[in-house]
């Protein structure tokens, strides 16, 4: 007999179905080296069992703050504009994550907390989102992350608290949106609207069949899918609606953290974050900051590009907005700026931006100072004053609106060349200064004096906003010094009628940090080089965790 010939073919498909062995059994040897702790699905059942134990509601009153949070819900109860509802969250201390599921309610009068625990309540989660109607709140999404962060698990459950009784109740309908974060959600009229968020499949689905059937295609899996969907959920026939686009229809590409608010029968879309992953086999992604604004019109569910006219703030994640009567606010959010060579820094923004929604202009929110203070304070904010909104709007409205992103780009550019150089003459005056005092330091300092009595939350991401009776309140966030995450857990109020100063409610706590020690950062090391090892020999990768810029 003579020799056999192989198909075409089919030495292909033998080596396509052996890598995608390789990666099942990868997954499970991954699985064997979890700890207990991230074992998430053991986590969920013993948070469940834990609240089947629970028979009634109680109610705590006056207690202390909540510990310092990031990407939790503050929501205005609508039955009680004096009262806040704060749920979930997040906690990183350097070394474990924490998710909270704890129910507040903080009287802004009283200057006081209550803590709800009631049965079936929802399992805790941080980057959800809340929205109020009539005595309820509803809650949908977010995720849960496991203390060491290997694991991380999406919901996609839909939840309904009744103000009055401090009830929970699941919400199982047909036609939700999928498992998300990210997201947002307005309240139009009688509808919630839910567009957008993040679904990270790296550490939820990695090795099921989803990236074995990428594998047999010889790409690489998606790990992280960035939603542009549009649900629409009714709340008087209590049934979710998935809206999509027409034909050649304008639509808004997939974004998380972005923000959405409502003025009259107009629903407005601004910025958020997202990630692009090279087409080729490394599966390398980029980061992108988005900047556009768009409007949806909620008869005919079309959306417009909303051209940016006035001073519209630069490109920045995490920022947070809430609307009050006809504009919409703005605050804080980070920018990445290169210092030196290749050397990055983060940039904590705490400016405060308005967006009049009749007429669709920008401008920054300025404290009405009294006339003292503001002549006193006008040459340290003219020198010191981080330039970078004036350099973006300078340069986006040189250019056509289909240039935004390169517009971006080149403005990070110059503000990173801008503040290393505003770095590098402030360090050469503290090493040139002499000893005895001149009239002009005397007067930098009386101005420095002035400046350190202004009250003003600092800059940070992911913190939460809200407006009751004319008030705006930030609660929490993130930020960063050094190399370390400072979760924040102050409280700041400000007048909108009067716009005459930030008052500080609840000072910032001492935040809690961790630092690993070098033994556990080599033996960190030394899995990463195992794992890169084993995954070269499968022709598989793995990614690193999302950035808090998805939230």
């Amino acid at each position: 007999m003579g020799k056999k010939t192989k198909k075409p073919g089919k030495g292909k498909e033998k080596t396509e179905k052996k890598t995608a062995k390789a990666e099942v059994k990868r997954a499970r040897r991954e699985e064997k080296k979890l700890s207990p702790e991230d074992d998430i699905d053991a986590i969920l059942l013993n948070i469940q069992k834990e609240e089947a134990k629970k028979k009634e509601v109680h109610v705590e009153d006056n207690v202390p703050a909540p510990s310092p949070r990031s990407n939790c819900s503050l929501t205005v109860n609508p039955l009680k504009e004096t009262e806040l509802i704060l749920y979930g969250g997040e906690f990183y201390n350097g070394n474990k994550t924490f998710v909270y599921g704890d129910l507040y309610r903080y009287d802004v009068e009283k200057l006081e907390w209550k803590l709800i625990s009631s049965p079936n309540s929802p399992p805790p989660r941080s980057a959800h989102q809340a929205v109020a109607w009539k005595n309820y709140v509803y809650i949908f999404g977010g995720e849960f992350t496991s203390p060491n962060q290997e694991r991380f698990h999406h919901y996609k459950d839909f939840w309904m608290l009744d103000l009055k009784t401090n009830q929970w109740e699941q919400l199982n309908l047909k036609g939700c949106p999928g498992p998300r974060s990210g997201h947002r959600m307005v309240l139009y009229k009688h509808k919630i609207i839910l567009f957008g968020g993040f679904y990270d499949t790296l550490r939820e689905v990695r090795f099921t069949t989803i990236v074995v059937e990428w594998s047999l295609m010889g790409l690489p899996p998606p790990l992280l899918w960035y939603y542009n969907d549009l649900f629409v959920f009714d709340l008087d026939q209590f049934k979710w609606q998935e809206i999509k686009p027409k034909p050649g229809a304008m639509w808004p590409t997939g974004r998380s953290g972005f923000q959405l608010f409502v003025y009259q029968d107009d629903i407005f879309l601004y910025g958020g974050y997202s990630k692009e992953v090279s087409s080729d086999k490394s599966a390398s992604e980029k980061g992108i900051v988005h900047s556009d604004m768009w409007s949806l019109d909620p008869k005919t569910w079309e959306w417009n590009k909303v051209k940016k006219s006035g001073m519209p703030p630069g490109p920045r994640a995490g920022f947070s907005m809430c609307v009050h009567k006809r504009r919409a606010l703005l605050f804080g959010g980070v920018v990445d700026i290169e210092v030196e060579g290749d050397t990055m820094m983060s940039l904590f923004l705490n400016e405060l931006y308005g967006f009049q929604l009749d007429t669709n202009r920008w401008y920054p929110l300025e404290l009405r100072k009294d006339k003292s203070t503001k002549d006193k304070l006008r040459k340290t904010e003219q020198n010191c004053t981080n330039d970078v909104d004036k350099k973006v709007e300078s340069l986006c409205t040189a250019r056509d609106e289909t240039d935004d992103m390169e517009c971006e780009e080149s403005s990070i550019v110059d503000i990173s060349q801008n503040i290393a150089s505003k770095m590098a003459i402030a360090d050469s005056e503290t090493l040139t200064k002499p000893e005895g005092k001149s009239k002009e330091s005397g007067a930098k300092l009386d101005i420095q004096n002035g400046l350190s009595e202004v009250v003003k939350p600092c800059g940070r991401i992911n913190s939460c906003m809200a407006v009751g009776r004319d008030t705006l309140y930030i609660y929490g966030g993130m930020m960063e010094i050094k190399d370390q995450e400072i979760t924040l857990d102050d409280l700041y109020s400000l007048n909108l009628s009067k716009l005459d100063e930030w008052k500080c409610i609840i000072p910032a706590s001492e935040s809690e940090w961790v630092e690993v020690s070098e033994d556990e950062d080599d033996d960190e090391e030394n899995e990463d080089d195992d794992d890169d090892d084993e995954s070269n020999s499968d022709g598989t990768s793995e990614e690193n965790e999302e950035d808090d810029d998805d939230e």
